[in-house]
């Protein structure tokens, strides 16, 4: 039997193939391992391709399949992000201080995907310690846009983003500390979503900033996105800030009618530095959303705009801490040829790190110090507070809030490589979501001179369902999410 393209395939498209008999997970894996070795070596987007187990475990579902036992990801193959752990499978963070690091556990989220039968194909490429917004930043190489192979994909889930894009798997995990899913999500025309904090368990997540990173996927439709947070969401007693919440059927929210529905749009995320033809494309949004029913006012968030100077003072803070782990004695990379324990702490930490990890775990550091504690790391704490309790307020009003995802779209390799402050405002639309502990949502809305632009829906805690009924009656409304890049 003939595979229709793979490229254009769906989850639930390749559901229907593989329930019907039509095509084996077993032949569908071997196509996506093929189409790796096509296209990845301009893309860039994995680390590791997996492909003996990945053959593995597509025999092991074509055997449940048989037997009627599968599941919604029973043969899908998957990628997951290098900074999620694989047991027996490398888990670098794209760092040489992990470039040979073979964890010994799987993450909460891998055991989910290899309970449902998933197929794992693989490890996608990231910024190092998920540390940027364009992937540029990895140890290893920078992954391309599959739109546009001299430009970014976003970051720091790029390698992920742009697998899903240009069709070498069906579905990737990301991971999201201020906009880490969403933003590649856009930059690349795919769907990006991040869950409440504490929704989905982070054990297993090798830790860059604890208290705002959240683990979410990455597919070509909101039906996927919503089927696949069915899968990895739920309670882990391994994670301390994991939440017990009844179990939820996130695909009964995919609805097209939004009659009544209340949709706010926060003047702020229309500032300078927002290109042309997004704000067009989001006001187009707006106008097809009140086609479909919904009630939409403009709003404002006034302390949104402390959002990422606050982000950039906790997220450096805890990385600080969460990274002084490598120190070249436990595990990880060790540069102690010669010397003292001292000399060799400190050989470690400088050539095994890159130099955008370093710059955060020093302004982290400086942060926490001694006199600079009150003045910086407190104060962001407490304008954080402020910013959670303005969306909490906000969403007593709205059911969701509407803004761009990112500012512009994809820009040119090393355009911001040498200035990190116009790389963080990159995020500048992604990063309050983080900060408040809320759910948000990037999808496909349009393009601009053959990029893609991505439309963010943010919600209230634990309000995943609106989120992703407003999302999916805005896809289906339109036919963005259709359009894939020919590579």
């Amino acid at each position: 039997m003939t595979i229709p393209d793979i490229n254009k395939l769906t989850i639930h498209e390749t559901r229907d193939l593989l329930d019907s008999g039509q095509v084996s997970s077993v032949e569908l894996t071997k196509r996506f391992i093929e189409r790796i070795d096509s296209v990845d070596p301009s893309v860039k987007a994995f680390v590791t391709v997996s492909s003996d187990v990945a053959i593995m475990q597509a025999e092991k579902a074509d055997k449940s399949i048989s037997q009627g036992k599968q599941s919604y990801l029973t043969g899908i193959p998957i990628q997951l992000k290098d900074n999620l752990c694989t047991k027996g499978i490398l888990t670098t963070c794209s760092s040489h201080m992990l470039k040979d690091f073979v964890p010994p556990y799987d993450a909460h989220v891998t055991t989910k995907l290899q309970e449902s039968g998933a197929v794992l194909i693989g490890k996608g490429n990231l910024d190092e310690f998920a540390m940027g917004s364009s992937t540029e930043n990895s140890a290893f190489y920078s992954t391309r846009n599959p739109w546009d192979l001299e430009r970014v994909p976003g970051g720091s889930s790029g390698g992920p983003a742009a697998a899903v894009a240009a069709g070498e798997c069906l579905a990737s995990l990301g991971s999201d500390t201020g906009g880490s899913i969403r933003q590649p999500a856009s930059l690349c025309g795919v769907v990006g979503m991040k869950p409440t904090y504490g929704l989905v368990s982070r054990f297993g997540l090798i830790a860059f900033a604890s208290s705002l990173d959240q683990i979410g996927p990455i597919t070509k439709d909101v039906a996927d996105n919503a089927n696949l947070l069915n899968v990895i969401s739920g309670y882990d007693q391994r994670d301390s800030t994991s939440i017990k919440t009844p179990s939820i059927d996130y695909s009964q929210a995919l609805d097209k009618n939004l009659e009544g529905f209340k949709i706010g749009i926060p003047v702020e995320y229309f500032s300078e530095g927002v290109s042309v033809e997004v704000e067009k494309q989001t006001y187009q949004a707006v106008d097809i959303l009140k086609g479909l029913g919904a009630d939409i006012e403009g709003t404002t968030l006034p302390h949104t705009s402390y959002a990422l100077a606050v982000y950039y003072i906790i997220a450096p803070s805890e990385a600080s801490a969460n990274l002084s782990r490598y120190d070249g004695v436990k595990y990880g990379f060790s540069d102690d040829v010669d010397g003292t324990i001292w000399d060799g702490f400190e050989r470690t930490r400088q050539n095994g790190f890159g130099e955008e990890v370093k710059r955060r775990i020093m302004l982290g550091t400086y942060a926490l110090s001694s006199g600079y504690y009150d003045a910086y790391y407190l104060k962001a704490q407490k304008v954080r507070t402020i910013i959670r309790n303005e969306f909490s307020e906000a969403f007593k009003k709205f059911d969701v809030l509407m803004t761009p995802t990112s500012p512009t779209t994809a820009f040119k390799l090393g355009d911001k490589l040498d200035d990190p402050m116009a790389m963080y405002l990159n995020d500048i639309f992604t990063i309050p979501a983080n900060i408040a502990g809320i759910p948000a949502i990037s999808v496909p809305a349009g393009f601009q001179d053959g990029l893609p632009i991505g439309l963010q829906f943010m919600a209230g805690s634990l309000q995943e369902e609106k989120m992703f009924k407003a999302a999916y009656a805005y896809e289906q409304a339109t036919e963005w999410h259709k359009i894939r890049p020919q590579i």
